[in-house]
């Protein structure tokens, strides 16, 4: 149990911006509960209650859920490791959005769920550990509305295509697709190749991603042509970034996963 001033000062330290994570390090107390407080005081609502805010996409004038960068990159997370399943009696039509998230990078974990509670702010968000990963869960009527991609089967089984309202989502600023693409199904590592000349070795940073499905791998290609960023299939499953200058675009907003 932690004390008042200890949960005090944890609430301060978020209202100033920072993340979960760092307010851990800083305070000594577990991620898990400074979660539990920011739920239940955000907003000064207790978050845990499912609420019933219009869905954007089902209003009488349809409309795209906002904020638009923390649906966009749910979008990318979505499309990597992410899954909508029925809960409960199908007659209830209540649908829960799964997202796994490695448990190596706790910093990804925190920026799913304040994406997650961004886009449904009234809906409970939580964090189920899985076998060597944890899987950030909401219930929500709403969720194929928003991410209309869901369907029966694996993705890269099926057509996955953007809706007309994703695409100007996407299109206006791609840099939070292709962040959570690549925190999803990505990764930064070095590179090391030998020199030409047989004499030493010489190492440089790269960004792959790799996806199964065709139709993903074309989404994330056309995102990085929107931004400029040279691109190469590395394999027949892996999409390669590697020239300096693509790198450093990329750095600028993605950067290693923490």
């Amino acid at each position: 149990m932690y004390d008042t001033s200890t949960r005090q000062r944890a609430l301060a330290l978020l209202g100033q911006g920072l993340t979960v994570s760092e307010v851990s390090r800083r305070t000594g107390v577990s991620r898990h509960a400074i979660r539990e407080w920011q739920l239940r005081t955000e907003q000064g609502r207790d978050l845990y209650v499912a609420g019933s805010r219009e869905c954007p996409r089902c209003s009488p004038v349809p409309r795209p859920p906002e904020p638009a960068p923390d649906y966009s990159y749910l979008l990318g997370l979505y499309l990597g490791d992410g899954c909508i399943s029925p809960v409960s009696a199908p007659e209830k039509k209540v649908w829960a959005l799964r997202i796994a998230c490695a448990n190596a990078w706790p910093g990804l974990i925190d920026e799913c769920v304040g994406a997650v509670r961004a886009v449904r702010p009234d809906n409970r968000v939580r964090t189920i550990q899985r076998p060597g990963c944890v899987e950030v869960n909401s219930h929500s009527k709403h969720w194929p509305c928003l991410f209309p991609q869901h369907g029966p089967g694996r993705k890269h089984e099926r057509r996955i295509e953007l809706a007309a309202w994703q695409r100007e989502i996407v299109h206006a600023d791609p840099r939070p697709f292709v962040r959570g693409l690549l925190h999803s199904d990505g990764c930064r590592p070095t590179n090391r190749v030998r020199r030409p000349s047989g004499d030493g070795w010489y190492e440089y940073p790269r960004y792959l991603f790799t996806n199964v499905s065709a139709d993903i791998r074309g989404l994330y290609t056309e995102a990085l042509d929107l931004l400029g960023v040279s691109w190469k299939r590395n394999k027949p499953i892996e999409i390669s970034v590697a020239r300096r200058e693509a790198v450093a675009r990329l750095d600028g907003f993605v950067g290693p996963k923490h």
